[in-house]
């Protein structure tokens, strides 16, 4: 583990975080960055679609819904392909860990698994958005589809387009991921996240700190 100091990789890593709506994924990628910081490594922390202002732009208008699932599916490949080229190539370029609140999978999983999309063509067309750069490590917070829509609930979160969606829908998304993250053991930790806030945490900072010695 590099000591405090602003030491960099030799290259930038890519982590990404995974899941359900609910799965609490946004805040174990805010403690990731924040610990990675204090620890003096350099750390981009953005998200998608929103990570750029042409993202925000495009989530406006698949938030509303009423899109046709092609439409939905350009709309969220313009705003990765912007947030590459703008924000996570250079930062990886520049040795930076970027970690990320969702990315490329979630396409394959919401609209290849959720919407019945070809996920060849999305992976494909995914590569293409982003410049060919794959995350070094995903995380994906797996929990029971009615409970993520709950915790949303109780949260008092508008649910957009996608989170208003059936519950089978929600399902398939969930079994998308999970077969994604079975079909790459390596890349992909799965975590069950009806755990609490901070055993996951230090779960997630373990992998880190094995990427990281690796390195």
């Amino acid at each position: 583990m590099t000591p405090r100091g602003g030491r960099r990789p030799s290259r930038g890593l890519l982590i990404t975080f995974e899941g359900g709506e609910g799965s609490g994924k946004t805040t174990q990628a805010r403690l990731l960055a924040q610990r990675l910081e204090a620890t003096g490594y350099a750390v981009t922390l953005t998200r998608e679609p929103a990570g750029t202002e042409v993202g925000r732009l495009a989530w406006e208008g698949i938030a509303q819904g009423g899109l046709d699932p092609y439409t939905e599916l350009f709309l969220f490949l313009a705003a990765r392909s912007d947030h590459s080229a703008r924000l996570i190539v250079p930062a990886l370029e520049g040795g930076r860990i970027v970690v990320c609140d969702r990315f490329a999978d979630s396409t394959v999983a919401y609209q290849g698994y959720g919407r019945g999309l070809d996920p060849r063509l999305l992976q494909r067309l995914n590569r293409l958005a982003t410049q060919g750069i794959r995350p070094d490590l995903i995380f994906l917070l797996d929990l029971p589809v009615e409970e993520g829509l709950a915790r949303q609930g109780k949260a008092g979160n508008d649910r957009d387009a996608i989170g208003r969606e059936t519950v089978a829908f929600h399902e398939r998304v969930r079994e998308g991921y999970l077969a994604l993250a079975g079909a790459e053991r390596r890349r992909w930790l799965v975590l069950d996240a009806r755990r609490p806030l901070d055993e996951l945490a230090e779960e997630v900072w373990r992998r880190i700190e094995l990427l990281l010695e690796r390195r």
